[in-house]
């Protein structure tokens, strides 16, 4: 399965990456390096994270890193996984 970053994901971790940075640089890219780290094993286990409690279907799914929700959708006719958002838990 290929991973497909939607716009929204990539302007709100960019927001998230800049927000971190401004307190510790190195905590921002250790915090990139291991999302990306832990988005890549995805196609792997699809299914290994919750069902999404935002939406009523099964292939959508949360993982949640760090206090942050990564919300993502699995398209088996595709065979892709659309990584559609990124968001902290508290601030929904």
């Amino acid at each position: 399965m290929q991973i497909k970053l939607d716009t929204e994901f990539k302007n709100n971790f960019e927001t998230i990456f800049k927000y971190i940075s401004e307190d510790k640089i190195s905590a921002s890219k250790n915090f990139k390096k291991e999302l990306f780290k832990q988005i890549k094993e995805i196609p792997h286990f699809p299914y290994k994270y919750r069902k999404s409690i935002y939406f009523e279907d099964e292939d959508i799914r949360d993982m949640i890193f760090k206090g942050y929700t990564i919300v993502y959708k699995v398209d088996n006719k595709q065979k892709t996984i659309n990584i559609a958002d990124i968001f902290n838990q508290n601030k929904r």
